[in-house]
């Protein structure tokens, strides 16, 4: 492997807008350590967005909220889709969580995927995204990140008595003429139970771009309903039983289809759709129940034990191909915390069951094996040792199991249904470091180690990729796995807050697609691949510039290149990772009245052009133009108005010059000018 040192350093601020007072600025994550402690303190570099976040910037779906997040670029293959890359990686390459329950599952597919928009994020209480691997405390899938999504809850425990309360919000833009409407209601008796429910209806219409018009097939239709019931078991005690499910209907993957004429942007070219219909339905449920409590013991001081049950169900209607994916997963959690001598462990266990069921209009597109079941077991620790008052290291370990079984996958070769299974297990390590040189002024990093078992897609799929190439899975496929390396400094005041990182990532035994042309027909195949590597830099932060005025702000940069076959039994050629973000930054300027009722803000997105592309991006030609994605600069105009105690009303002027744009990797460009008008009333 060939190891290149960091060649840029890059310098900004950072996203954590709509923080309004100092004391914000403390507050705790939980994500990167299982453990509760500030940004300042974390050894990780961590993003945190709230629904306030979600409700005032009119953010569309979750995967849209972490557009502006450093290190993080949002590929959408459409509009109703979105996969964000997180340090390079993307997909089931990383991991997302729901109240610390994993949603990714076993039939995720490779490269971009849409599963992270079947999240509704106006049910969204916060979310901590920690970037870089953290497999050691999550499990397989987190090579570039993890995502853990908060929902919203009744906060019985800070009520007296009997309680309600609700919000009715609603949203409408000029530019698709989509329609958002939410209504929640929350209730209970104080320090005693709480229940909240929460109803959405989305309809999304075609958007438009200033070069391409009006893009037909671009809008969708989406239902979600949300409850949480929590009940305090005792003074140290609580249960908490929690039910989401979301429906997509008609999700067109527009790039695909004639309906993409193709775009020109001065000499950036891609080529238009071929197909009549390309269109995916999706269906997801969670439904879990929580028990947590405070122990007697030195060594469990706090313990919390989750069963889990989801249900998804994935199809995709294309020309001469129809396929469906149902997927039941059963999960069993327990974590605890305790003190063992001059610091604290956080131990526990996670299991999940997969059961598979998959079908087509003929046996070889079945997308993954029918009659499939994937089991995961973890068993993991983190020790956090308090060296000195100024120095705190974090040693963890986490050993894995992995088993898949199936009884139908279609052999190219034999023409007939074949059974099979296989079975993995990994060792990953961590050792992280904070140390404070003052108190305002910490140094962080560590070396975490990232890995991702085969999934039944990867043994039995069976997909297209790049709108015609038929991609097929391998039974011989192994795990892959990062070696990260990152250093970075926080600093922390009352009025200014930055973090800068840099990053590189070592990567072996990828999982990857090769051409293959050794049988009767041409595919290309799922297999390990060579090594490779990714690095970069990023910084961010927020500068409080007097009581009404905020800037927020960040910037990203990163490359990498990869070892890679041209084909089977081919020749090994070095070559740039697919889709990596261009030099990347947004910033935000807010002014709040000294009353708090009144708001503006005008923000920027901007992105170099991205002409450092890999063989993949070039054959990506539906999506990836010719000489690169352009760049561009994006300027947008919100405020906020509360009208009355009860009453919120809120306005966004995006994409004020209708610039012609769009994001790298992506397969529709991003609206032109649209005003998005927002109301939330609440009882």
């Amino acid at each position: 492997m060939k190891h290149n040192t960091i060649a840029h350093t890059v310098v900004g601020l950072s996203l954590l807008n709509n923080l309004l007072a100092v004391e914000e600025l403390n507050e705790s994550i939980v994500t990167a350590s299982r453990v509760q402690e500030s940004l300042l303190d974390s050894s990780y570099s961590v993003t945190l967005l709230n629904a306030d976040d979600i409700l005032e910037k009119s953010l569309r779906t979750l995967p849209e909220s972490l557009r502006a997040a450093a290190g993080v670029v949002v590929q959408k293959t459409t509009h109703g889709h979105g996969s964000p890359f997180i340090r390079g990686f993307t997909g089931r390459q990383n991991l997302l969580m729901v109240d610390g329950v994993r949603m990714n599952n076993s039939t995720y597919r490779s490269g971009p995927i849409q599963y992270w928009n079947t999240l509704d994020s106006n049910a969204v209480s916060r979310m901590e995204l920690v970037r870089g691997p953290s497999s050691v405390l999550y499990g397989s899938d987190s090579l570039g990140g993890t995502l853990n999504v908060l929902s919203k809850r009744s906060g019985f425990e800070d009520e007296s008595g009997w309680f309600s309360g609700g919000n009715l919000y609603y949203k409408y833009d000029t530019n698709s003429g989509s329609q958002v409407g939410r209504v929640e209601q929350r209730f209970g008796v104080g320090g005693k139970w709480g229940a909240s429910l929460g109803l959405s209806v989305k309809d999304f219409g075609d958007i438009r771009d200033s070069n391409l018009g009006r893009m037909k097939r671009t809008g969708y239709e989406e239902q979600s309903f949300d409850m949480k019931f929590e009940y305090a078991l005792s003074a140290s005690s609580q249960l908490t039983l929690a039910h989401q499910y979301l429906n997509q209907d008609d999700v067109w993957r527009w790039h695909s289809t004639k309906f993409n004429q193709g775009w020109i942007h001065d000499d950036h070219v891609t080529q238009a759709g071929t197909l009549d219909a390309r269109v995916y339905d999706q269906e997801r449920s969670l439904t879990y129940l929580r028990i947590d409590g405070e122990g007697s013991h030195r060594f469990l001081r706090e313990w919390e034990t989750t069963f889990s049950y989801q249900k998804s169900q994935d199809s995709e209607r294309r020309d001469g191909r129809f396929g469906v994916t149902d997927v039941d997963t059963f999960g069993l959690t327990f974590q605890g915390r305790g003190d063992v001598g001059n610091g604290e462990v956080v131990w526990g266990l996670d299991y999940y069951h997969d059961e598979v069921s998959s079908g087509a209009n003929e046996p070889r597109r079945r997308p993954v094996a029918d009659g499939s079941s994937y089991d995961t077991l973890g068993v993991f620790a983190q020790y956090k040792w308090n060296v000195s008052d100024k120095l705190e290291l974090s040693t963890g370990l986490r050993g894995s199991h992995f088993r898949a079984k199936w009884d139908r996958v279609f052999n190219r070769t034999t023409g007939v249904d074949e059974s099979g299974d296989g079975n993995w297990s990994n060792l990953a390590l961590s050792a992280r470091a904070n140390y404070m040189f003052s108190e305002r002024n910490h140094l962080f990093g560590g070396i975490s180690q990232g890995f991702r078992a085969p999934n039944l897609e990867d043994l039995t799929g069976s997909n297209v990729s790049n709108s015609s190439d038929e991609v097929v899975g391998s039974s011989s496929v192994d795990a892959e796995d990062v070696l990260s390396f990152e250093l970075g400094m926080k600093h922390e005041s009352d009025v200014f807050r930055v973090t800068s990182s840099v990053f590189y990532t070592a990567i072996s035994n990828p999982i990857t697609r090769v051409e293959d042309n050794t049988g009767p027909i041409s595919l290309v195949r799922i297999m390990n691949g060579e090594d490779g590597y990714l690095y970069g830099a990023e910084l961010e932060g927020e500068y409080l510039i007097s009581d009404q005025w905020k800037l927020s702000a960040n910037l990203t940069w990163q490359d990498g290149k990869q070892d890679s076959l041209d084909e089977v039994g081919g020749v090994v050629t070095s070559d740039t990772i697919r889709r990596l973000s261009p030099l990347a930054g947004s910033a935000t300027l807010r002014w709040t009245h000294p009353n708090e009722k009144i708001w503006v803000e005008g923000s920027v997105l901007a992105a170099s052009t991205q002409d450092n592309l890999g063989a993949g991006d070039l054959r990506d030609d539906e999506r990836v133009p010719s000489n690169g994605t352009p760049g561009y600069l994006i300027g947008s105009v919100r405020a906020g108005w509360q009208a009355r105690e009860n009453v919120l009303l809120t306005l966004g002027l995006e994409n004020l010059t209708d610039e012609d744009y769009r994001v790298h990797g992506s397969g529709v460009n991003e609206t032109g000018f649209n005003a998005v008008m927002g109301v939330k009333f609440s009882w």
